[in-house]
């Protein structure tokens, strides 16, 4: 199990921003009026993927370069000349001054998670003989979108407009995989991977309401540790906001916290 040191975090953060921006240029190949799109400003990632989307944010500011005022002058315009706010996920491994600089701007933390990691699996998943889990294909984004929408909107009914265009935008994004599992060849649960330099991101799999407790996501979740296994990767994680179900069932199936992120918010000046 390797340390929760700055190489680990380079890591992680690198993977989860690679994802994001990803979903950006899929996202804007898909919906070419969307304007997404993304820029690096010393070693941090800036992803604009809409006004409102929860995707609209920075990744690794700070932790690949000793971050100044310059970056964040570049990085805020970034995003207020887009309409925007500026959010910024920030490992604590920035160190303080980071975090002072942020202070001293105007910055206000909103948002609280936890970055998980495990080492990878690779044996064969098991489970139920009525559960099946497959890799869903281009013509099944609508299938997996609807299963994705109706599980995350239950809880989240707040992100659903986001959701809707999700499936599409999943489908053709690079370097991601989405998954859909069945129990007695109802399509149940919808979840994704995406790999970046031996890095398995597991993103948020949703179960449909009335399948739930079924084994459903304990499926998906082995599935897409076999995969990221057969596709090289020695490192899985996850995101969950601290103290949340989510995280509970992350440590269930071995991961354990790297360390905790603060979300940093600066209001557009529009």
């Amino acid at each position: 199990m390797p340390f929760s040191d700055l190489s680990l975090s380079h890591r992680l953060e690198r993977a989860e921003g690679h994802a994001c921006l990803q979903f950006a240029e899929a996202r804007r190949l898909t919906f070419p009026d969307s304007r997404s799109e993304w820029i690096e400003c010393a070693g941090a990632y800036a992803v604009f993927d809409g006004v409102d989307s929860p995707t609209t944010q920075t990744f690794g500011l700070g932790l690949f370069e000793e971050l100044t005022a310059p970056t964040l002058d570049i990085i805020e315009r970034f995003f207020f000349d887009r309409g925007a706010s500026v959010d910024h996920e920030v490992s604590p491994l920035v160190g303080v001054s980071a975090l002072d600089l942020l202070c001293s701007r105007g910055y206000r933390p909103i948002e609280i998670s936890n970055v998980l990691y495990r080492p990878v699996e690779t044996h064969s998943p098991e489970h139920l003989n009525n559960i099946k889990v497959r890799v869903s294909g281009p013509d099944e984004a609508q299938l997996w979108n609807h299963i994705s929408v109706r599980g995350w909107s239950h809880d989240h009914p707040e992100i659903k407009d986001f959701l809707l265009q999700f499936g599409a935008v999943a489908a053709a994004r690079k370097h991601s995989v989405c998954f859909l599992a069945e129990v007695d060849g109802q399509p149940g649960a919808a979840g994704v991977l995406s790999i970046h330099e031996g890095v398995a991101l597991f993103g948020g799999a949703a179960t449909a309401p009335e399948l739930r407790r079924r084994g459903l996501q304990a499926a998906l979740m082995a599935e897409r540790m076999h995969y990221a296994s057969e596709h090289g990767c020695d490192l899985a994680m996850m995101v969950a906001r601290a103290a949340s179900n989510s995280q509970r069932n992350a440590e269930r199936k071995g991961f354990r916290v790297a360390y905790t992120r603060t979300k940093w918010h600066l209001k557009s000046v529009s």
